[in-house]
């Protein structure tokens, strides 16, 4: 979650921390402190390796994004969006749980482009050796972008909804899960195809990206834990989920011929 702010630029009077980060020989690219010390505002535009460089710097509780060449910082969480955080990761949990070859992570950051560095509050992706689109750093980032990407959005709405979603789908994250605090409702995203997606009329999502992760739209919202378990298992009994696994499994033998 972060600031919605309006971007700003100059966010460094009087010296242009781009500069003083490329700048190999100034002291600001050589301390960490100094790096510190400039910090990250919201609004400020930067390349993402200039963000990435300052952002290792900062403190552990500090979390900012670039989204478009400009950065966000994220504003405290509010207990609302934790508690509704809980629910949704537990469905990413069980379904990665089931699915060999798949991948959930809870704020984990994401290396998408130049301009772009994110760490969505929860995502799915196929592992590399199982044939999926990211990979995974020496400094254990994903590189490249999850096939989903979910967001709990609150105070971070207006930007979950708009600019990170243009962000994600320009980078190539395939589906997109926003669950709307302000609306009370699960937003669904086929961010390929640049549309919408309509909730089933039995109320349930079935993502397309990751077949058999269903999640019971009403229940994510009243918390009822044993409806979404029970709507996700049905989900991982369907001919769809069993195909997918089967195709996981299929891709990495594939991988593991090629490394020979």
């Amino acid at each position: 979650m972060v600031d919605p702010v309006k971007p700003r630029l100059g966010g460094f009077p009087e010296r242009s921390v781009g500069q003083a980060v490329r700048n190999g020989s100034s002291t600001l690219a050589s301390s960490k402190t100094s790096l510190r010390e400039y910090g990250l505002h919201s609004g400020d535009h930067m390349s993402r390796e200039e963000f990435h460089r300052i952002y290792e710097a900062m403190p552990e509780d500090f979390k900012a994004e670039l989204i478009g060449g400009i950065v966000y910082v994220a504003s405290p969480l509010k207990i609302r969006h934790g508690n509704n955080h809980a629910p949704l990761s537990t469905v990413f949990y069980a379904y990665e749980d089931s699915t060999k070859g798949v991948e959930m992570g809870d704020n984990v950051t994401v290396i998408l482009g130049n301009d772009a560095e994110a760490q969505p509050d929860l995502y799915l992706r196929v592992l590399p050796e199982f044939g999926g689109q990211s990979e995974t750093s020496a400094k254990d980032y994903i590189e490249g972008a999850p096939v989903l990407v979910a967001e709990i959005a609150l105070s971070s709405h207006s930007i979950d909804l708009h600019s990170k979603r243009l962000d994600y789908a320009r980078h190539g994250v395939l589906e997109y899960l926003v669950f709307d605090l302000q609306q009370k409702r699960l937003r669904w995203f086929d961010l390929k195809k640049n549309r919408e997606l309509e909730i089933d009329e039995d109320g349930i999502c079935r993502v397309r990206t990751f077949p058999g992760l269903w999640i019971h739209e009403a229940a994510l919202l009243k918390h009822n834990h044993k409806r979404l378990m029970r709507t996700l298992k049905k989900g991982l009994a369907s001919d769809e989920h069993s195909a997918f696994v089967t195709r996981l499994k299929n891709a990495t033998t594939k991988t593991r011929k090629r490394g020979k």
